[in-house]
This record gives C-alpha cells, sequence and structure tokens, in this order.
C-alpha cells in the first residue's frame, strides 16, 4: 500500500488527450490510484507545465529547480513496490509478464522473491551508496527500482557503472569485472538517466544523502555513483524509449505523482553535469 506523502502533491494541469504507449497498452485518463498487478497498466499524456519552475534555468540553478519539483512526491512501503514494478515494468506484449532491466528477458510476474529463476527488486542507485538500504525514501523510489533476475542482480551488486568486463551469465549482453557493471546496450540510457534522477532528487534535505554522480569507481558507501562521463555517453547512445517514457507516465500517474525529468528533456543533463 501507499506510505506517506513526503509534502502536498503539486497541481499540474494534465493534458485531457492520452498519451501513445507500446503496442497492446491502452491509455485511459490520468488516475491517482495504483493500478492493480495484472490489470493493463494506464498511461495519460502530461502537461509540462509540471516543469514550468525550471524555464530559462540552467546549471545549478536548473538542478536546485528541478529537485524543488520532483521532491514533491507520493512515497511507497518497500512491500508495496512488488506490485509497482508488475505494472511499471509490465510486457508489452504479454499482460502476465516484466521485462527485467539486464537481461531484457520476459519473466512471469508470479516469480517474484528471492530464489535462482525468480526476479527482484533492484536498486540501480546502489543502496549501500549513501547506506540509505530499503528505507521509504530513496530505498523505495521506483524510478530507480527495476526487475532484475536475482543472479544477475547478485553479479551487479553494488559496483559503479562502466565501460568493459566479461559477459554476465544470462545478462543479454551485459559486462562486468571487479569494480564496474556495463548494462546491454538497450537499457544504457535508461540507466544513465535513473542516476541522474538519483542524483537532483536526493540533496540531503530530507534526511538522506546528498546523492552525487561522480567520475570514478569504487565509491564504496559513499553516497556517489560513478562513472560520469561513461553514463552522460549512453545517454546520448541510448535516448528514451517507448517503454521509458511509458513507465515514467505510470509512475507519475499511478504511483509516486512526479516524473523523471531526464526522460521527458534529455538536454537537461548537458546543461546540468
Amino acid at each position: 500500500m501507499l506510505a506517506t506523502r513526503i509534502r502536498p502533491r503539486r497541481r499540474t494541469a494534465v493534458a485531457l488527450a492520452t498519451a501513445a504507449v507500446l503496442a497492446g497498452l491502452t491509455a485511459p485518463a490520468l488516475t491517482a490510484t495504483p493500478a492493480t498487478a495484472g490489470t493493463t497498466a494506464t498511461a495519460a499524456a502530461y502537461d509540462d507545465a509540471y516543469y514550468d519552475d525550471a524555464a530559462g534555468k540552467s546549471g545549478e540553478a536548473l538542478k536546485d529547480a528541478l529537485h524543488t519539483i520532483i521532491s514533491d512526491q507520493t512515497t511507497l512501503s518497500y512491500s508495496a513496490v512488488w506490485n509497482a514494478l508488475k505494472v511499471t515494468d509490465q510486457d508489452p506484449d504479454n499482460s502476465g509478464n516484466v521485462i527485467l532491466l539486464y537481461s531484457g528477458v520476459s519473466r512471469s510476474k508470479s516469480l517474484n522473491g528471492g530464489d535462482t529463476g525468480d526476479w527482484n527488486r533492484e536498486h540501480v542507485w546502489a543502496k549501500s551508496h549513501g547506506d540509505f538500504g530499503t528505507s521509504t525514501g530513496p530505498g523505495t523510489d521506483i524510478h530507480h527500482l527495476r526487475p532484475t533476475d536475482v543472479k544477475v542482480n547478485s553479479i551487479r551488486g553494488n559496483k559503479d557503472f562502466d565501460n568493459g568486463g566479461s559477459a554476465v551469465a544470462n545478462g543479454g549482453g551485459s559486462l562486468t569485472d571487479s569494480d564496474s557493471f556495463e548494462p546491454r546496450d538497450a537499457v544504457k540510457g535508461d540507466v544513465a538517466r535513473m542516476i541522474f534522477y538519483m542524483a537532483v532528487r536526493y540533496e540531503g534535505g530530507d534526511g538522506w544523502a546528498d546523492l552525487e554522480v561522480n567520475g570514478q569507481v569504487n565509491n564504496g558507501s559513499n553516497p556517489y555513483m560513478g562513472k560520469l562521463a561513461v553514463l552522460k555517453a549512453w545517454h546520448q547512445e541510448d535516448p528514451p524509449d517507448a517503454f521509458e517514457r511509458r513507465r515514467n507516465d505510470v509512475i507519475h500517474d499511478s504511483y509516486q505523482h512526479n516524473r523523471n525529468p531526464f526522460i521527458d528533456h534529455p538536454e537537461w543533463v548537458e546543461s546540468i553535469w
């Protein structure tokens, strides 16, 4: 079930027209009621008035404005994340399955858990980087929580992101070495934009660590994730696709009521970093 709201939800105008979404998924009018796992996910067109307070800004001023905008959100409990991911990451070709982030495999929604062959909740911004664990807030923010194969999740561990390494077994083309992880090409940009979102959303003002992207790996428990230059390159090489845009819409419409600005405005990455 939904947990407490961080602050009253920002009142924005929402376009009445519905967004075009992935084949096989319909998009009824905007609703703030969480969708039920196993049903068709909802998504509605958002009004760019959501970002009015960021208009004309760049650099740190833009980052500060976006932080204020996206901090206005509803939070989820960690147990509620299971059902949320069954909706946000639903396979557009099979409503009974989710798409696993790193491998790209379509797996039954019912196979969520901790055993081999199951999928679990991957913190793309590793939860040890800032030591926020699974606490309500950054530990349950579904903008960076994704379904992944249990074994692949374990291989990724809390490594930073960088190019290179050896092939990850059943990883869909992902690579890893002793201190970094490289996801498959089709989701490199997704990973980068999730990291950028976290670095803007969590600035130390909510009792959590100030998360920042930096230029190194081996960040350990420090509240940093790298490598910045590589993540920026991935963002450029793999722009937002229909699956990622729909996911952003569903999180905004039905769960957290906030957005990942770097999916809506990819140009803002270069402006800030």
